[in-house]
């Protein structure tokens, strides 16, 4: 029986823009399509790689000079939080979180806005419009669903978008309720993947880059254990400095 030919996956090198982490910088990044019956496949090899996805795209940062970013992943199954992370579960118990399909609402779109002026007016996404949230949403060619998080009247209060991966979840992008800070609800997003990742038996929860260098990025570091994907290898978070920086590795047969 003749095997159709495996399409190729061709990478590519975006032009320099400024770095949106670290002031005075530029970034480059090393993007590739997903698409087709591979998707899946390609997405979980590239993830354990350190790429992350927007859309139907996979990149991962390739700075000349420069290793700021660095791929970060919380070990689930050995996932214990600290006190201030159980204070954070009990002030956030009154809420639900639900599963549910990758399909943007109004409802959404009118959260995200107001997190978005809030705390990143001077971004680009603070001048998305409705068809642009929705595209972020709804164009992805792999499993991924959106939690809502809801208080005791049904409020909607945050977001997670998030992947399923064949080890684990992948926090894709979230928002919420700026007027509530003291529920610290992207840190309590996070906590709800991990116990999810739990229950369904997932070793990993990425979270993304996290940016030493960056103070809106060093939460991530908080969530112990977690691995860093340093020197092409995921090491202890704790052995990063020692590790002499991070680096993307391209996954075995994705060319």
């Amino acid at each position: 029986m003749h095997r159709p030919a495996k399409r190729p996956q061709f990478f590519y090198t975006t032009a320099a823009l400024p770095c949106p982490y670290v002031p005075g910088r530029t970034e480059r990044k090393l993007v590739t399509e997903l698409g087709g019956p591979e998707a899946e496949a390609q997405h979980d090899r590239l993830s354990r790689a350190g790429f992350r996805r927007s859309h139907n795209i996979a990149y991962a940062p390739v700075c000349p000079g420069c290793n700021a970013c660095v791929p970060i992943r919380i070990l689930a199954d050995r996932f214990a939080p600290d006190r201030t992370q159980r204070k954070i579960e009990r002030l956030n118990a009154d809420l639900s979180g639900q599963e549910t399909p990758a399909r943007a609402t109004a409802e959404q779109f009118a959260l995200f806005q107001r997190y978005q002026q809030a705390r990143h007016g001077d971004g680009d996404m603070a001048a998305m419009g409705f068809y642009d949230y929705r595209a972020m949403v709804e164009d992805t060619p792999i499993t991924t669903a959106l939690i809502e998080f809801r208080d005791a009247s049904a409020r909607l209060v945050a977001c997670c978008l998030t992947d399923w991966l064949s080890d684990g979840l992948s926090a894709v992008y979230s928002f919420y309720d700026p007027a509530q800070p003291r529920r610290s609800l992207g840190t309590a997003a996070i906590l709800w993947l991990v116990r999810r990742a739990q229950r369904a038996g997932l070793p990993y929860v990425y979270l993304g880059y996290w940016v030493p260098e960056s103070r809106k990025m060093a939460y991530k570091a908080r969530f112990r254990p977690s691995e860093v994907l340093s020197g092409g290898q995921w090491r202890p978070a704790e052995e990063h400095a020692a590790a002499g920086g991070c680096g993307v590795l391209l996954p075995e047969s994705v060319g």
